[in-house]
């Protein structure tokens, strides 16, 4: 950014106190959960929408950069400041603005912590469905922008089928609202188009989010399997029958000696696969499911299937399925998450793939999945202090994502493109359909100064 007075318009517009320059401070914000630097030029942190208004004004004038910003925890490069430019972290608008029971919905404002969230609603017996494995840090902002999801998604989608509204601060400032408390509002469907769009089109400054009735009963098993490829065909063959339950959760051995040396949670060492199965509703009927869905088990060779007795038992294994991302540290200090997507009955063929993958470039893959939608995060772990071997984990991710979408899959089911996956969108799109997200790109932003380099590849496919 050439331009010092921009940074004291900055401080006019949100405070000396909000505005942040230091070397120290732009390091802090040069990076997120993946595996890419780039330092912004200025950090503000605004209090309200008229303050995000004005920041944005005043970029589109002067031509800069600007990228919106919650926790960093997405994995892919979303919140990367490649151009440098102006970094919006939306820390201090962190308000739940209204819980309205009656109407079942409830307005946030983007800097809001997912569990926080969620803990606030479920006093009052509603929940807020989306649950990504990083909710204790995560914002509601960073959700919409990468159309997060979580174990919950099989039976209840991701993030944009719980948002009603928004209300968004577009390129040059203006602010607009789509959406809103009816379910069917006319017009083109804005709020769906700005869903996981990872700020390339705008900055959301208020959420509107559907709540549901929390579950009268909850059950919760675990299945523990001698082959991975037995907890796959389990996989579909639930859902074959007909039960759809709230998740569908695997893990393979990797991953569990890994949490077991953080956690302890009490995963069977010697089990290549366990699948966390849970089972939420009305308790009438609920006990035939869980028993169905252990016959089904036992049909797909299951060793042991085993039912949480209580609360306390449930949390602990939730708690290691939370913390598998970041219990892999124990195995390498660095881990690549390709979030590929395929049709679940593939699951057991792309992942014997994924293994040969592994051996291919002589690195340690990990699988800890939501397998109800097929949704797969492969953790390649490796030393980034070692260029070569990370070279080698770049090319196994691509040739994993390259596996899913020649299954009928996709290159992502929740953690989005940014930056690591520019090149792998030409294995689910072709030119004409890029050229077509350009195009929308441009009617929102003109002047690309919205996340510029994000989610869209700026060449044409083959480049």
């Amino acid at each position: 950014m050439d331009n010092p007075l921009i940074v004291d318009r900055l401080r006019e517009i949100v405070g000396d106190d909000h505005v942040l320059t230091s070397d120290m401070d732009l390091t802090l914000y040069s990076y997120d959960a993946s595996l890419d630097r780039a330092m912004p030029d200025v950090v503000v942190l605004p209090g309200s929408t008229e303050e995000v208004s004005r920041v944005m004004a005043l970029a589109f004038r002067e031509k800069v950069p600007i990228l919106g910003r919650g926790s960093g925890t997405n994995l892919t490069g979303g919140t990367v400041p490649i151009a440098g430019g102006i970094v919006v972290h939306f820390s201090r608008m962190n308000r739940i603005l209204e819980i309205d029971i009656p109407n079942r919905t409830a307005t946030v404002e983007p800097g809001v912590i997912t569990l926080d969230f969620q803990t606030q609603v479920l006093k009052r017996g509603f929940v807020y469905q989306p649950d990504p494995a990083s909710q204790k840090v995560s914002t509601l902002g960073g959700n919409i922008g990468e159309n997060s999801g979580g174990p919950h998604c099989l039976k209840y989608g991701v993030t944009t089928n719980h948002v009603l509204g928004m209300e968004i601060v577009l390129d040059d400032g203006t602010v607009v609202w789509t959406g809103g408390k009816c379910p069917d509002s006319p017009g083109y469907d804005i709020k769906g188009l700005l869903v996981g769009s990872e700020g390339t089109l705008g900055l959301a400054t208020k959420i509107m989010l559907k709540l549901e009735r929390a579950p009268e009963a909850v059950k919760t098993m675990l299945a523990i399997y001698d082959t991975i490829q037995d907890g796959a065909n389990t996989v579909s063959a639930i859902i074959a029958e007909g039960i759809v339950p709230a998740t569908l959760e695997m893990m393979d051995n990797i991953v569990m000696r890994a949490v077991e040396k953080t956690i302890k949670v009490g995963y069977p060492l010697d089990a290549a696969a366990v699948l966390i199965i849970e089972l939420d509703g009305m308790p009438e009927g609920m006990d035939s499911h869980a028993e169905r869905i252990m016959e089904i088990c036992r049909k797909n060779h299951v060793r042991e299937v085993k039912l949480a007795k209580d609360d306390k038992e449930r949390a602990i294994l939730w708690a290691g399925r939370k913390g598998a991302f970041g219990a892999v540290g124990q195995v390498r200090p660095s881990y690549v998450c390709c979030d590929g997507t395929v049709p679940r009955t593939r699951l057991p063929e792309v992942l014997s793939k994924v293994l040969e993958v592994g051996k291919k470039y002589d690195v340690p893959i990990g699988n800890v999945f939501h397998a109800g939608d097929g949704n797969l995060h492969p953790l390649i772990m490796f030393d980034d202090r070692d260029p070569e071997e990370k070279a080698r984990v770049l090319k196994a991710s691509s040739e994993i994502l390259k596996l899913c979408a020649e299954a009928g899959g996709t290159i992502s089911g929740e953690h989005g493109v940014g930056l690591e996956k520019l090149g792998e969108t030409c294995f689910v799109f072709n030119d004409r359909d890029l050229e077509f997200e350009r195009t929308i790109k441009r009617a929102f932003d003109p002047a690309d100064i919205l996340n510029p380099g994000k989610l869209i590849p700026d060449h044409p496919c083959g480049r």
